[in-house]
């Protein structure tokens, strides 16, 4: 089978300011809190998101910190690009515990 010819079906097109909308209300209901763009959990900056013209620049730190949060930035130009970007989240969410932030 030939991979242009997927029976006629192909998955839709990525908006990113819809993918902007949906994951800011993902990252809400883990929990974070949005302040100007950044997502932050009791004050320490978590994620961040903005949107570029064709893709999404995101960013997450490598550990929770109050002072000058080192983050990994990187680029969502994808509906499941962005879907891992949530659970990779998740999973550090999970092993971050309350005495990191």
């Amino acid at each position: 089978m030939n991979d242009d010819d997927f029976l006629g079906f192909a998955p839709p097109a990525f908006n990113p300011a819809e993918a902007l909308q949906r994951l800011r209300r993902e990252l809400r209901e883990l929990g974070l809190a949005e302040r100007e763009g950044v997502f932050e959990r009791r004050g320490c900056a978590i994620a961040r998101v903005e949107l570029e013209t064709a893709a999404l620049k995101a960013g997450v730190v490598k550990r929770p910190s109050r002072s000058s949060p080192e983050w990994q930035a990187k680029t969502l130009r994808s509906s499941a690009e962005t879907r891992d970007f949530v659970a990779d989240l998740k999973k550090r969410l999970a092993g971050w515990s309350d005495r990191d932030d």
